[in-house]
């Protein structure tokens, strides 16, 4: 099958949030607003506690998903539903907001390096106001397929028979890939879908040379290639299928209309969120 080729890059923006955590907006960006039905890219990495030590305190959201991915340190979440959960490294916790919860991230450690990424999925519009639910998924949940080229761990969707324990609502497939030196994978990707690749470690040729901190986002027919040369690579690959709806944001509500977020303010306003 044709091999997929990049139509856009990005680096994304140095930004801070929640209560001044530095990160980099990938998606969400100028650079791109939004992926469908990706909203929302952020990578935060620093070995300095002043970069992250103040970490999300709660906060409300409707009508998406969060997938919080942790590469290094360790954090602890908890939300308006009783869910609580620690998410160590190489875990994952996928929150479905629904009609609405409130929640924090807070960092548990005082120092060493925090890394990893926060993924917002789109709710279609007929599950925009379901029941709030959590997926805590400990690191040994987690499928690693290890190849002769490096490893694939599998945290959502299938590849070569092996499907993660990510549950979503909307078709999605989102991969952590280390490639050693002088490696070369494929990765079939269904067709339509929209996919991306962000290079957290090294370079690698994907039709074009992408090199540590680049997004890669790619057309919609054929299948992903990674190829290293002198160096070991590791990319976030992250695919899913387009919802094609209107989308209507505002700060931590997504939804498909001004007058739904609207009201999503007044419900959370009102105390009428889980």
């Amino acid at each position: 099958m044709n091999q997929r080729k990049i139509v856009k890059t990005i680096t994304g923006m140095k930004t801070s949030d929640g209560a001044g955590v530095n990160l980099t907006r990938i998606i969400g960006s100028p650079e791109l607003n939004m992926l469908d039905p990706f909203l929302l890219l952020d990578e935060f990495g620093s070995d300095n506690p002043d970069d992250y030590i103040a970490g999300f305190p709660y906060h409300p959201h409707r009508g998406f998903e969060t997938i919080t991915y942790m590469l290094n340190g360790k954090w602890q979440h908890k939300d308006s539903a009783g869910n609580k959960g620690k998410l160590g490294e190489g875990s994952v916790q996928w929150m479905t907001a629904g009609r609405g919860i409130v929640h924090s991230e807070m960092p548990i450690q005082t120092g060493g390096l925090a890394h990893g990424f926060q993924l917002w999925l789109n709710l279609p519009k007929a599950k925009k106001m379901i029941e709030p639910a959590y997926q805590d998924i400990h690191a040994d949940q987690i499928p690693i397929l290890k190849e002769v080229f490096g490893t694939v761990k599998v945290i959502s969707g299938e590849y070569n028979g092996t499907i993660g324990p990510g549950k979503s609502h909307t078709p999605v497939m989102i991969m952590d890939i280390r490639l050693s030196p002088e490696s070369e994978i494929t990765i079939p990707v269904v067709g339509g879908w929209n996919a991306f690749g962000f290079i957290y470690e090294g370079y690698v040729k994907s039709g074009e040379s992408l090199t540590k901190g680049q997004l890669a986002v790619y057309n919609t027919e054929g299948n992903i290639n990674f190829k290293t040369n002198g160096t070991q690579a590791s990319i976030y690959l992250v695919a899913g299928e387009p919802l094609n709806e209107p989308v209507a944001r505002g700060g931590p509500f997504v939804m498909n209309t001004r007058g739904e977020i609207l009201k999503a303010f007044e419900d959370y306003q009102n105390g009428n969120f889980t």
